[in-house]
């Protein structure tokens, strides 16, 4: 098999961008028509510095450390051979401690990347099945969409921010509380649509990584195997480290669900779609 470029995911990251630029352009002119101006200045340098950060906010949130080859040789080796062929540079390689089965890749750029894996993962799954969780982390990052997921998120928050704090920052008798109350709207306006538009690349870009991990170790049926046994285990870990790993979904191989709500806006296909897919891909292997 041979890497092709997915222009069914690069049309919907360039339009994902497009809208979300263009919507936060009418987003900043609301902001300036009030008196929220002050705290949109002040809160700018923090999400500058939230996005250049981003990859190692993502890492600490887990607990993630990165790991050297004399503690982890096999897992080394594994992302060494894994980026080679995949024609990558080799991203940093980081351990999690935690019994949530999971992975996920993380950073602004190729050679400025991050993949990690949960000590629960690699106690789950045989080799073959996270040789086939590796290779997906990596077409993430050869695919771009995490750079783009982390700058759609990084403005979303502006967004999110702005409705949270908002009409604390522009309280009071004397302030235009008309106009705060538009920004707040308009603020919630642009949040739920960049939900949206975050919430409908998220669930593409994991049937594009899934596809290209196939493509990478050339084994549909590991990844789909891999992925099984991870939705399997999730019901077995405890709820409270369930719970506390649940804001990185988006990036996760396979997101913590929380009911029916949950399922409803989950950043990602259901399992049984993603699996279906890389056992039709199997079948056109064999018959290719």
């Amino acid at each position: 098999m041979q890497w092709k470029p997915d222009w069914g995911l690069r049309g919907r990251m360039a339009l994902t961008m497009f809208l979300l630029f263009a919507l936060y352009l009418v987003f900043v002119v609301v902001i300036a028509q009030t008196n929220l101006v002050g705290y949109l200045v002040l809160m700018v340098p923090f999400l500058v510095a939230q996005f250049f950060f981003s990859d190692r906010l993502a890492l600490y949130s887990m607990g993630a450390r990165e790991v050297s080859e004399e503690e982890y040789p096999e897992l080394h080796a594994m992302v060494s051979r894994l980026s080679q062929q995949a024609d990558l540079p080799k991203p940093k390689v980081t351990v999690a401690d935690s019994r949530v089965p999971n992975a996920f890749a993380t950073g602004r750029s190729q050679k400025k990347s991050a993949v990690c894996v949960t000590t629960g993962i690699m106690r789950t799954l045989n080799q073959e099945e996270l040789e086939g969780v590796m290779a997906h982390e990596l077409a993430h990052i050869k695919n771009r969409d995490v750079a783009v997921m982390t700058v759609a998120s990084f403005l979303s928050t502006i967004a999110f921010m702005i409705v949270r704090w908002g009409a604390f920052f522009g309280g009071g008798r004397d302030r235009n509380n008309g106009g705060v109350i538009v920004a707040i709207v308009a603020s919630l306006a642009v949040w739920i649509v960049s939900f949206v538009l975050i919430r409908t690349l998220s669930r593409y870009r994991e049937f594009a990584a899934d596809r290209g991990g196939a493509v990478i170790t050339g084994k549909p049926s590991a990844l789909a195997s891999a992925l099984l046994k991870i939705d399997g285990t999730m019901d077995s870990v405890p709820k409270e480290d369930l719970r506390e790993q649940s804001e990185m979904n988006a990036f996760f191989i396979i997101p913590i669900r929380s009911g029916f709500i949950g399922r409803l806006f989950s950043t990602h296909p259901t399992t049984e779609k993603r699996v279906e897919r890389l056992r039709a891909l199997e079948r056109e292997l064999e018959t290719a």
